[in-house]
């Protein structure tokens, strides 16, 4: 290994600012960060955990860390994370991603949002936060991520997380609430490119996509330069055809209302989806448009990509880390402790010498401080 776990946690955390007043610092807050990023990645799930994960490794913590007030409690780890500045948490998390990741030109970078379902307050009218996240896919990694504000929306959320990543070269795919004129902007303004959903709330752009290809497909896609591009799976009982149709056709992209309003918008795309399953067949419609010229090929390849960040980021996060359970909900600490199973996800996901899941793996690291030691490596 490089260098001890503290010296690559303090490489990446240390400019946090510590919230508390001197006289209640009996703990060095780089220790409590520490401790309860080893204490996630062995699959802790609250303050309690993180605790007992604490004293019982409390010989092995002493090797790097200097714990000059021992192993704080649950109420000082809960106390702590409440306070923290959340967008100062991310933000070093973000700086810690771009810092040992490369993240390759034309990779697919899937933006979405998840409610944290299990940190509503009914008693005090505290409504579940939202987690707006960013997932390389090929990477297999969290490259960063934003709370959505109360009194907001995720429309406000994704520019800021935009904003501060590094994805120059890569190809940003979002679902239909992302698909805003500004978000196509700073897209471009980061030097990506947008794969971008238009659904029914999108009005105008929605009716005149919809009319375009519609129109052609009754035609046979005879008036445009189409292209034209099909994948069929087969598995498990079920059968999922997907087809492409995409043009960067001129004609057809001004006659868009309000085409000039989209940033390099290059190109529209229409993607059908049709799966069976026992002779039941099932069809569904979607529409993009696209700063990429029209490739349906590779537009398909992106389409599907996009799903990773539910299959392999948000379903992990609530099975294997159970998120949607956590009743952590005082103040900051949901979104500081949502930081936390990023990092803990993303070091286990990286780490490839273990077989086996993630659950696996955070036992395997439970029981093992050399495979401990081998997760946290990934920080160097």
């Amino acid at each position: 290994m490089k260098t001890t776990p503290i010296k690559a946690i303090e490489a990446h955390f240390a400019r946090i600012r510590d919230p508390r007043i001197n006289r209640t610092k009996e703990h060095k807050l780089i220790d409590i960060i520490a401790i309860a990023i080893c204490a996630i990645v062995c699959g802790a799930q609250g303050w309690t955990d993180v605790e007992i994960f604490g004293q019982r490794k409390y010989a092995w913590l002493k090797t790097f860390l200097e714990l000059p007030g021992d192993i704080p409690s649950h109420d000082t780890f809960g106390r702590v994370f409440a306070l923290l500045d959340p967008q100062e948490f991310q933000d070093s998390f973000v700086e810690w991603v771009r810092l040992v990741n490369e993240i390759t030109s034309g990779q697919v970078v899937s933006i979405d949002g998840k409610q944290l379902r299990g940190s509503n307050d009914s008693v005090l009218g505290k409504r579940a936060i939202y987690m707006v996240s960013a997932w390389a896919e090929e990477n297999h990694l969290v490259l960063g991520q934003r709370k959505v504000d109360a009194k907001s929306n995720e429309i406000t959320a994704i520019p800021e997380l935009l904003k501060v990543l590094s994805i120059s070269g890569c190809i940003v795919t979002i679902d239909a609430i992302g698909t805003q004129t500004k978000i196509a902007q700073t897209i471009i303004e980061r030097e990506a490119d947008y794969l971008l959903c238009v659904k029914e709330n999108q009005g105008y752009l929605y009716q005149d996509i919809c009319m375009l290809f519609e129109y052609d497909e009754r035609q046979g896609f005879k008036n445009a330069p189409y292209e034209y591009a099909k994948t069929v799976n087969k598995g498990h009982g079920r059968i999922e055809i997907r087809e492409c149709w995409s043009t960067s056709d001129p004609e057809y992209l001004h006659s868009l209302r309000g085409y000039e309003k989209w940033k390099a918008l290059r190109s529209i795309a229409m993607v059908v989806s049709t799966r069976i399953i026992q002779g039941v067949e099932t069809k569904q419609v979607r529409f993009y448009i696209s700063s990429l010229k029209s490739d349906a090929k590779r537009i398909l390849q992106v389409v599907r990509s996009h799903w990773g960040i539910e299959n392999e980021l948000h379903w992990v996060l609530d099975v294997a880390l159970n998120e949607d359970r956590s009743r952590v909900r005082k103040d900051h600490a949901p979104a500081n402790l949502a930081v936390l199973r990023h990092i803990a996800l993303n070091l286990l996901k990286q780490e490839k010498s273990a077989k086996g899941g993630i659950r696996a793996k955070q036992l395997q690291a439970g029981w093992d401080e050399d495979y401990l030691l081998k997760v946290l490596a990934i920080q160097n």
